[in-house]
């Protein structure tokens, strides 16, 4: 643990944990660079859904740092929109990874365009998977106000009872796409109870001010670090952080899973698939495609 100072070297693609001292709240700080440009660009998304998904993987980012678990956080939007559905997910050990689905004759032109047009009404889902043997949680939320993150704050609002603050900011930058993301919460034990007037709800409603002074090109800023950041906003009540966790693009998809799921499947069902003697499968994170002729599904169906 130690002071943030502006003699700390640039990291990208982290999450760096913080502690604001004056009022003892804990945040975190995300910072995507290589790893969100190389999910994005993996597909040739229009502008408006680039830009949306990318926030989608930054506020995943941002709030799987938050939670203590070991599996996958997945964070999903689903509505009647252009953009149908969006998915991005985060391990426990820091792979990054997400896709969209939209109807591209309904886009709007506009790369910024509100995110109502965008996703419609739905619903957005939290949800963690820590394997077999335990139990998944999830949680929902109707898709509400003008940004994600409107939404995720009425989430922890309503469901978790958590004063949550949030901002996100993702831009394309020079050649590459970049995401930056802030995230307070006042934890149950921490600060107290909250009473209107009270110096606990002041240090709240002061940090959302000093936070709310970051503008997004300062969260996506290559040359700005987080910690530099950090600092100028919170200097003034001490601020403290801890080592930061890396995150990188990693798709868990694999010739071998693919092969599972079609042994699955009767073989006359895997023949209607082919398609010039093939039968190929698409993965919808990363775009790879795995393909397999009669020798490769002869042989997947003598192994099983």
């Amino acid at each position: 643990m130690s002071e943030a100072t502006s003699e700390r070297p640039l990291e990208d693609d982290i999450v760096q944990p913080f502690q604001i001292d004056a009022s003892h709240l804990r945040g975190r700080m995300v910072r995507l660079g290589g790893a969100l440009d190389e999910i994005l660009t993996k597909h040739a998304y229009p502008g408006p859904v680039a830009q949306l998904l990318g926030e989608t993987i930054t506020l995943a980012a941002t709030l799987a740092g938050m939670l203590k678990y070991q599996g996958v956080f997945t964070l999903q939007t689903k509505g009647d929109g252009p953009i149908r559905l969006m998915v991005a997910d985060v391990t426990s050990t820091g792979d990054l990874r997400g896709y969209a689905q939209f109807d591209a004759e309904r886009l709007p032109e506009a790369t910024a365009a509100p995110v109502p047009d965008l996703l419609g009404k739905g619903y957005l889902a939290f949800t963690v998977d820590q394997g077999e043997h335990t139990e998944r949680y999830q949680g929902i939320v109707e898709l509400s106000g003008a940004t994600l993150t409107d939404s995720v704050q009425h989430y922890f609002r309503q469901s978790e009872q958590l004063e949550t603050g949030i901002r996100v900011a993702v831009e394309k930058r020079g050649e590459g796409w970049r995401g930056g993301a802030l995230m307070l919460q006042r934890l149950p034990g921490e600060g107290g109870t909250v009473q209107p007037g009270s110096d606990v709800e002041d240090d709240w409603r002061r940090a959302m001010v000093l936070m709310s002074t970051a503008e997004g090109g300062e969260l996506t800023d290559p040359g700005l670090g987080a910690n530099d950041l950090l600092y100028r906003l919170f200097h003034e009540d001490g601020v403290r952080v801890w080592p930061p966790t890396a995150l990188r693009q990693a798709c868990r998809c694999s010739r071998e899973r693919v092969a599972t799921v079609l042994a699955s499947l009767p073989r006359e069902e895997v023949e209607t698939l082919k398609v010039e003697g093939k039968v190929s499968a698409t993965c919808e994170f990363c775009n790879s495609t795995y393909d397999f002729d009669d020798a490769d599904l002869a042989a997947i169906y003598a192994r099983h």
